[in-house]
């Protein structure tokens, strides 16, 4: 089935200007809402985690709070592209960026972040030339306004890596990987991120040369990642093992790939 092709507002005239700073309805708690959320994601419980982002989204619709809308639009990005609901996606990118472009949000921190959001959902759909846009925006913002060791950079390299290795250009991948992972390095709790970034690497590798022997390093850095002691079991952990897991069978990494549904099911069995 064809959708319409999302619209964001890259052109500098609809993004630039004095942000909209009239006041809104009651602010929703957001931090609450993303833990409810978390939870869900940690017991695979997408369909209760959909219906918590409708009923709060209609909520705050009726209030006027479009701040808060917006973020609830950009949890939505990240369910609908774990579930791969390409409709959803793609309908939640363009009442995204047209709040953005509406309230002029698209060179501050906040709006660019839903920004990487969106631009991540589109590249997820195969829609890379409109991502590539959309990210390099994002990087010139964030260079503006953001110290280098923000972890928000974390993300915005790791996503343009993904599109450069989809565009075929595997030296600015790999370049832009290991500027992901320099971020991560200095950050707490990133653990995760890291190891989705060195299987992503490892696959940036393969696309290359199957026998490349750095794929072996990159899979077991990620590996290490997700079996430290130190790695924080949520909903987050859940979601970067099942991410990784399908690289670790493909590459045979076969004891890290045991070791790991162990320790989730030992977790969502002590969570559930």
């Amino acid at each position: 089935m064809d959708y319409p092709e999302p619209a964001c507002p890259l052109d500098p005239a609809s993004v630039t200007g004095k942000p909209d700073s009239k006041p809104t309805g009651t602010a929703a708690d957001i931090p609450a809402l993303i833990a409810r959320l978390d939870a869900y994601y940690g017991k695979e419980d997408y369909s209760s985690a959909e219906s918590l982002l409708i009923e709060e989204k209609e909520n705050v619709r009726s209030r006027g709070d479009w701040r808060s809308l917006l973020s609830i639009l950009s949890e939505e990005l990240g369910l609908y592209r774990k579930t791969m609901n390409e409709k959803e996606a793609l309908r939640a990118v363009e009442e995204s960026c047209a709040l953005i472009e509406g309230h002029r949000m698209g060179r501050t921190v906040s709006g660019a972040t839903v920004l990487l959001n969106a631009a991540t959902t589109l590249k997820c759909f195969g829609k890379t030339a409109d991502s590539e846009k959309i990210f390099e925006h994002v990087s010139r913002v964030y260079a503006d306004n953001l110290d280098p060791s923000d972890y928000r950079f974390a993300g915005l390299y790791n996503n343009m890596a993904l599109t450069f290795v989809d565009l075929g250009k595997f030296q600015q991948a790999e370049q832009y990987y290991h500027m992901a992972l320099n971020v991560l390095e200095r950050c707490e709790n990133s653990q995760c991120d890291e190891a989705i970034t060195w299987c992503n690497l490892a696959e940036c590798y393969e696309r290359q040369d199957s026998e490349d022997e750095r794929i072996s390093k990159c899979m077991e850095k990620a590996g290490d990642c997700l079996l430290s002691l130190d790695v924080r079991l949520d909903g987050y952990y859940t979601f970067a093992v099942s991410k990784c897991l399908p690289a670790f069978d493909r590459f045979g990494f076969f004891w890290y790939s045991a070791q790991l549904k162990k320790r989730l099911e030992q977790h969502n069995g002590i969570s559930g």
